[in-house]
């Protein structure tokens, strides 16, 4: 009977103390969480797809402990805001910096410039059919298209006005304006943003013949701005 009463007490002191040992660390942990240092940092909102531009009302700030914290997270709104996303970001995920581009480098991928329902065509040009390689990624051109028919005293060209006033994506690799200072590179074809119809209308207009781009002024007068606005849209 004795042996029974001390193997209770023995057991009823062991659940004593463990219990008690458990709420100091438990009561550690909570300090240590409130000692912690925290930091906000920038999470998605919502599903983010990829190659899609984050708007502010796709992101929100959350604090996380600093020393949970991944080198390259983003911590502040405005580095991220107007960029791309590399990759789909889930709700709730933090965004790394290597997940979001710029505009200036999503445009060294051709088709990313592309708008929706529009495709990119290239053509070969060679020094005077691409205005003496003056054309650069950005400006605008009409697309001339010249067709030999017959031959001897019955040849006959036609010339056409294939397609007007046309974006300019890329010429040869070089897709982004030119810079200051920037090393003149030759090129042999130009990169056109098209709808499909049209880009098998250049297709076939280059197999039957030639291609001649002529170039638009950079700079739009305001009296015109309306008009070129309506024919881009």
């Amino acid at each position: 009977m004795k042996t029974k009463l001390l193997l209770t007490l023995a057991i009823v002191m062991g659940l004593v103390t463990t219990y008690l040992f458990y709420h100091y660390l438990k009561q550690f942990d909570v300090e240590t969480i409130k000692n912690e240092s925290m930091v906000n940092v920038v999470v998605a909102k919502q599903s983010i797809k990829g190659n899609q531009r984050v708007t502010s009302e796709m992101l929100e700030l959350k604090e996380v402990p600093e020393a949970a914290l991944h080198e390259q997270t983003i911590r502040e709104l405005h580095e991220v805001v107007g960029k791309y996303t590399t990759a789909a970001i889930e709700a709730g995920e933090p965004l790394l910096q290597h997940r979001v581009k710029s505009e200036m480098e999503e445009n060294l991928y051709v088709s990313r410039k592309v708008k929706e329902g529009y495709r990119a065509v290239s053509v070969g040009v060679n020094f005077v059919q691409s205005v003496s390689t003056l054309i650069e990624p950005e400006d605008d051109v009409d697309v001339i298209a010249t067709e030999v028919k017959g031959s001897g005293d019955q040849k006959e060209v036609l010339t056409q006005l294939l397609l007007p006033r046309v974006r300019v994506l890329a010429v040869g690799r070089k897709m982004l304006e030119p810079q200051e200072d920037e090393e003149y590179v030759e090129y042999s074809s130009v990169t056109l943003e098209l709808t499909a119809t049209d880009a098998v209308r250049l297709v076939n207009a280059a197999e039957k013949g030639t291609i001649q781009l002529t170039l638009y002024q950079r700079v739009i007068e305001s009296g015109e701005a309306a008009a070129h606005d309506k024919t881009t849209n």
